[in-house]
């Protein structure tokens, strides 16, 4: 008599669509997916516990590779947390470049993540125009910080050093200036790139077939689980914490919240992401205009080289570019410090795929890890 059963493979650990190294066990039924499970410390580096051995300077470097890709907003993110704790009143203009700083971030990070979906789902042209327009805004950080990915450019106070003289650019700099200038940059982005993405991929009928209804996520279902950023915006729900909860000054800014429109599945977590670069890309230029106009300090003055917090804990939370960053940062008073977690989105949305993977074809688990959007770096930490 003839028997049916499940069948168990494997996905990884080094696998090319699992953007990082990441295995995910999954039960098939024929081709249709039964049961999914992600097996993740891979990549485990000891951040959190690094971080007890090192002054809370150096810890900066090590916030950099957690989310790689979106190394300046790391940065952002450990330096609230301290200068909480320390009760550091940050320069006006260095809260200006930080702010500039990380949507630029945000839309390179989301740059990778597009294309590299993109690519996942057999586009490979979305994934080498990512490249293009990423390289330019990796020679405009080469020029303020010295590093191209990894930085250790924000300090606690401020910043490390002011902007370049001239890299501010004109509002009238055009697509030649894109890699030379911030203005050019972002003209080029508005003019040329955005339209460009949504004519080779959000308006074509074959991506949009490889991705709507795939995984859909019920607004409940992802705060229930934890879900944040665009991953939490594109099931419908409102919540941006640069808007909800304003940190640094952010809310200054006029800017949306893109969320999506049909059941919050992967082709509404990759609209929302273009729309969020968008969106960065209005903040960076009302960033641009008051920094060409005020000068001042990059840093705050007359802090100890040495920095030693009074006892006590602080939690902050940080709106990162694939989520909800929390660090939470406890002092003994020494010059290093005590503990430091770190809640990683990355972390909390692969626990979403035991939800969102079965009833779907074996092919579409690559698109729904590439709209989850996950750096291993962090999940790991």
């Amino acid at each position: 008599m003839e028997q049916t059963r499940e069948l168990l493979i494997n996905m990884g650990p080094q696998h090319p669509s699992t953007h990082g190294v990441l295995r995910v066990l999954v039960k098939l039924d024929g081709e249709t997916i039964t049961w999914a499970e992600p097996d993740i410390g891979y990549l485990h580096r000891c951040f959190e516990k690094l971080s007890e051995s090192k002054t809370y300077t150096q810890v900066i470097p090590y916030t950099d590779r957690t989310d790689y890709l979106s190394a300046i907003t790391n940065e952002h993110a450990f330096c609230l947390a301290v200068e909480k704790l320390m009760g550091i009143e940050v320069p006006e203009r260095a809260e200006y470049i930080r702010v500039m700083m990380a949507e630029l971030q945000r839309i390179c990070s989301h740059l990778l993540g597009l294309g590299a979906m993109a690519l996942d789902l057999g586009a490979v042209t979305g994934f080498l125009y990512a490249w293009r327009d990423r390289e330019k805004i990796y020679s405009l950080f080469e020029r303020i910080t010295g590093g191209r990915m990894l930085y250790n450019y924000l300090r606690i106070g401020g910043v490390r050093n002011d902007l370049p003289e001239g890299i501010i650019g004109t509002p009238k700099d055009g697509r030649d200036k894109a890699d030379k200038t911030i203005w050019g940059f972002i003209n080029y982005f508005e003019s040329y790139v955005l339209p460009e993405w949504d004519d080779l991929l959000t308006n074509n009928r074959i991506f949009q077939w490889r991705t709507q209804g795939v995984a859909p996520l019920p607004s409940e279902v992802a705060i229930a689980y934890g879900a944040s950023g665009p991953v939490l915006r594109a099931s419908g729900v409102k919540w941006d914490l640069r808007k909800n909860v304003p940190y640094s000054i952010y809310d200054r800014f006029e800017f949306d919240i893109p969320v999506g429109k049909e059941n919050g599945d992967c082709f509404d977590r990759w609209v929302v992401r273009v729309e969020e670069m968008r969106q960065s890309a209005r903040i960076v230029k009302q960033a641009l205009q008051w920094l060409a106009e005020n000068p001042g300090d990059y840093i705050a003055p007359k802090l100890p080289r040495v920095l030693k917090p009074p006892k006590g804990e602080v939690y902050i939370r940080y709106e990162g570019s694939r989520g909800e960053v929390g660090v939470h940062l406890v002092s003994d008073g020494s010059a290093n410090p005590y503990k430091v977690k770190w809640r990683s989105p990355c972390f909390t949305h692969l626990q979403l795929l035991p939800v969102l993977a079965p009833g779907h074809k074996l092919a579409d688990m690559i698109a729904i890890i590439g709209s989850i959007d996950i750096v291993l770096g962090e999940v790991d930490r």
